[in-house]
């Protein structure tokens, strides 16, 4: 008998590291392709509600502002909802030109929650907030 949840925590690993490998790549098609069509991304200022919005704005800035950019990334925590639902929350940030170390005032908090669709782990939803310096 296999051990379920070492299996799911290894595919949902495997989802955020090829979406972290898509950013580096600049491809947005590749970024999503582990999204739910409904899947919604809310970041500072913006709502993008749908797997085709999250791609098509994603190609904007990588072919603007993000161009060239990679990622840095933490996994903080896992835990599942049930056996079809998964919250990750991780620390992430931006990598610009040579970068080797993301600055603390542009790191983020960042929750993903996953969702299993016909035995595969997907992308339901994500959301970022700046990590703060202190917390109260």
């Amino acid at each position: 008998m296999t051990d379920t949840r070492t299996d799911d925590r290894a595919a949902i690993q495997a989802v955020l590291t090829d979406s972290y490998k898509a950013w580096e790549a600049g491809d947005a098609e590749g970024m999503v392709s582990d999204y739910t069509p409904d899947a919604t991304a809310v970041m500072t200022g913006s709502l993008r509600d749908s797997r085709d919005v999250i791609r098509d704005s994603m190609a904007l800035a990588f072919a603007g502002p993000l161009k060239s950019t990679s990622t840095w990334n933490k996994t903080l925590s896992l835990r599942f909802l049930g056996t079809s639902a998964a919250i990750v929350v991780s620390e992430s940030g931006i990598l610009f030109g040579d970068e080797t170390e993301v600055p603390q005032e542009r790191r983020v908090h960042a929750t993903w929650v996953f969702e299993k669709r016909d035995g595969r782990w997907l992308i339901a939803a994500y959301h970022n907030a700046p990590v703060l310096a202190s917390t109260p």
